[in-house]
Order: C-alpha cells, then structure tokens, then sequence
C-alpha cells in the first residue's frame, strides 16, 4: 500500500469510528430505556407524544394497520441502530450500509413535527424551527456516509480481511473532499446564523465563532480550511465537556454528545486532507472570470 492508499484508508477508518459511535452510542441509550419496564412508557411517549419526534403523518403511516407497534418499531430500529454501529466500527459491510443510513438519516429531517405557520402559539413545548435547521448534524452525517461509501471501509476493517474494503490510491478527493467541507460547513453555518432559535444546536459557542467556522469550511482551502477544520475538533472537545454531568451515567452523557464524535472525525479527517479547490472563493471568483469573458479558462486538473 502506497502513501495516497494509506491516508485515504486511515481517513475511512476516522469517519467509520466517528460515525459508529453515534449509532453505537444512541442503540445503547435507547435499548436500555425501552428494555426497562418503568421507564419503555415514558421513552415511547418521547417520541410518539405531542412533543415527540415523529409528526402525525408519519405515525399513521407506520402504525395504522394495527400490527407494528411504537415499542416494537422503536426497539427493532434501535437494536439495529446498535448493531449496524458496531459493523462500522468493526469495518464490516461498510459501503452497504453508508448507503443505506446515506439515505435513512433524511428520514429524521421529514418526520420532525414542527411548527411553521407564523404567529401561531401551540399549547404544548414542541419544534418551532424548521427541521432541517433542528436535524442539520444529521443531514451532515448523511454527507459523511456518501463519503465513506465512496472511500470505503479503510484500514483495520474486516471488509479489506475478506478483500472488499480496499480505498484507491486516487479517489476523486476534489468531490470527496468538497461533499465533506460543505456537509460539516452547513451544520456550523446554521448554529452560526441560526443558533438562537429552538432546538437549534450551537455547541455551547459564540455564534459568529460557528459562522467563521461554517464559511471558511465551504469558501477556504489549504492553510485556512485546515484551521476551520482543527477548530471543529476544539469545539467539539470544548462541548463535549460542557455537556459532561456526574448526575448522569456513562452512557446518558455520551448520549448527549453522540453526534459529535462523528463531527470530530470529519474535522480531523479535513485536518489531514484538506478539502479540495472546487467551489472555494478563489475558485468560484476564477469561473466568474471566465463566465465574464475576463480570463482565459485553465484546463481541469485530472484527478
């Protein structure tokens, strides 16, 4: 294995252990909250109830025919959530399963109830913003899964042991790389300009901190998008410790933080690799020159 194949397979083993965590992580947390006799209800109603997170639409859509239930979808999904976390971890059916939560982790973006008309006051506390702003972190672990789908699963994983888990030596970084600094970008540019509002999340950060944070990862390159990126895992690091509290048990405080091991790992992955020239500032002022007759074009750099 040459040089390029090593840092591209390390970088697919960082977004395999950060994106595992999240669902290893949330499988615990949820399995052992609806395995608890006293405490099921309660974890059931979080998420069926007024103020849960599947809007009404969705739950007729599941549980109307009267076989599936709250508890049985819930458990089934979270025993999965824990399992599939583990084989990622593990490196072990990688690229099927990047497709599929690629995919899947759109559906907590469309099942978030939300309250969008103006002015309108509802009786119970529930989503106010718009869901794609609340479930942005998800919409970012989406990115990351299309990009660990195309990479593959990387070193020390059980997919390259049984010879299907090889990386390029040249993967096409320029997309890989710009699919990545804008997923993670969106997520700082929301908490940045958007942080004030409900369930919005903002790291325990100054917002214009985050809005730095957020335009520099999708307009730097080179020296400025490696700073961008090293402060994603410092304010990962800094909210993590923000949200540790010793009333809570080991698994309930890293609950609290799940996402954000993911988000440290594309930052260190950005850290390592950079993001690619496409549709940075210079690059965008480049091909308005050219789109404006004022510079000659220059031909594609082959990758």
């Amino acid at each position: 294995m040459n040089k390029n194949s090593t840092l591209y397979a390390n970088a697919a083993f960082a977004l395999r252990i950060g994106l595992g965590l999240v669902f290893v992580i949330g499988g615990l947390s949820k399995l052992s909250l609806l395995l608890s006799s006293s405490k099921q209800a309660a974890m059931v109603a979080n998420y069926m109830g007024t103020t849960g997170y599947i809007n009404e639409l969705f739950q007729d859509y599941l549980f109307s025919n009267g076989v599936l239930t709250p508890w049985f979808f819930l458990t089934s999904l979270s025993t999965f959530e824990l399992f599939s976390g583990v084989a990622l971890i593990a490196g072990f059916m990688v690229r099927p399963l990047a497709l599929l939560y690629g995919f899947l982790l759109w559906t907590f973006v469309f099942s978030l109830p939300v309250d969008t008309v103006p002015g309108a006051s509802v009786g119970v506390k529930t989503y106010t913003s718009p869901a794609m702003f609340v479930q942005i972190r998800d919409i970012t672990l989406s990115g990351m899964m299309f990009v660990l789908f195309n990479l593959g699963a990387g070193a020390r994983s059980l997919d390259l042991c049984r010879g299907q888990g090889g990386v390029d030596a040249q993967p096409n970084w320029e997309v890989l790389g710009l699919l990545l600094r804008f997923s993670l970008g969106l997520t700082f540019i929301i908490g940045g300009f958007f942080g004030a509002y409900a369930k919005i999340p903002s790291f325990a950060t100054y917002q214009l901190i985050l809005a730095v944070i957020g335009l520099v990862l999708i307009f730097g390159q080179g020296t400025s998008l490696k700073a961008a990126a090293g402060a994603v895992v410092l304010v990962m690091a800094w909210y993590m410790l923000q949200k540790f509290s010793v009333d809570k048990g080991v698994i309930a405080n890293l609950n609290g933080v799940k996402r954000e091991f993911a988000l440290a790992a594309a930052g260190l992955v950005l850290l390592r690799l950079g993001g690619g020239v496409r549709f940075t500032l210079l690059d965008c002022v480049r091909r308005t020159k050219e789109t404006l007759g004022l510079q000659t074009s220059q031909p594609e750099i082959e990758h």
